[in-house]
């Protein structure tokens, strides 16, 4: 299952996997406004990998039978000041 990774310029760590290079035809029209100008990054063969950095690998190949596409979001940063209030024992 190859699969064409792009990066979006608008938003950080932020990647669209498509099953062809350059189309965007399954991508609804309001992602594609959001996502802004898709920057290749490389064409991967799914089939043949056994995970992926971030996301996961199951979950991109279904999405991409399923919808023709897979947005991976950057991972969902931890507040650093809830954090320290946390260790310090101070209440919000």
């Amino acid at each position: 299952m190859l699969s064409a990774v792009y990066k979006s310029k608008k938003k950080a760590d932020t990647y669209l996997y498509v099953e062809k290079r350059d189309d965007f035809s399954k991508v609804p029209e309001p992602l594609m406004a959001t996502f802004g100008q898709p920057s290749f990054v490389m064409l991967i063969n799914l089939a043949k990998r056994e995970k992926l950095g971030v996301a996961d690998l199951e979950k991109v190949q279904q999405e991409l039978t399923e919808k023709g596409f897979y947005l991976q979001l950057p991972p969902k940063q931890e507040s650093l000041l809830d954090e320290f209030r946390k260790q310090n024992g101070v209440s919000q």
